[in-house]
């Protein structure tokens, strides 16, 4: 993981476990057209917007309260020329207690200033971690992609 991959973090009040169970419910805050398990080890699902971006994630660790990783095994992100540059970079969400909150710290490792659709993706990202994400833990409504984002 270098200084440089895309990381968002913020706190809530709610418990490590409750937010462990937010991630996982990816269809409540990133999209309710994901195809496959979200919540399982080995468990790989499949996110589609349009034509646009589709990717398979490989649920590589889930260790409940604390930490949820995904690999990207496939991607198409149709507005860059290497269609297949999400392809083995890692989704990180790590989970930890800080004075009386609970941190929700993102990171998509691989995703970097230099990587082509590093603007588009950390813009969509931002909307769907620190908005969406971050709705769903605190009011238990996110606002996954039906809504007509990316």
């Amino acid at each position: 993981m270098s200084g440089q991959d895309l990381t968002l973090a913020f706190l809530v009040d709610q418990s490590p476990a409750e937010v462990f169970a937010a991630i996982n419910n990816v269809r409540g805050w990133w999209s309710e057209e994901v195809e496959g398990r979200t919540d399982a080890l080995g468990a790989e699902f499949t996110y589609r917007y349009k034509d646009v971006h589709r990717s398979t994630q490989r649920i590589t660790e889930l260790v409940p309260g604390q930490r949820v990783v995904w690999r990207v095994v496939k991607s198409y992100i149709g507005f860059v020329k290497d269609k297949a540059e999400w392809d083995g970079t890692e989704v990180v969400f790590a989970i930890a207690r800080r004075d009386g909150q609970t941190e929700v710290r993102f990171t998509h490792v691989g995703l970097a200033p230099g990587v082509e659709c590093y603007d588009g993706c950390a813009g969509a990202w931002g909307f769907y971690v620190t908005e969406s994400l971050r709705s769903l833990i605190t009011t238990g409504r996110g606002t996954p992609n039906h809504a007509g984002r990316i």
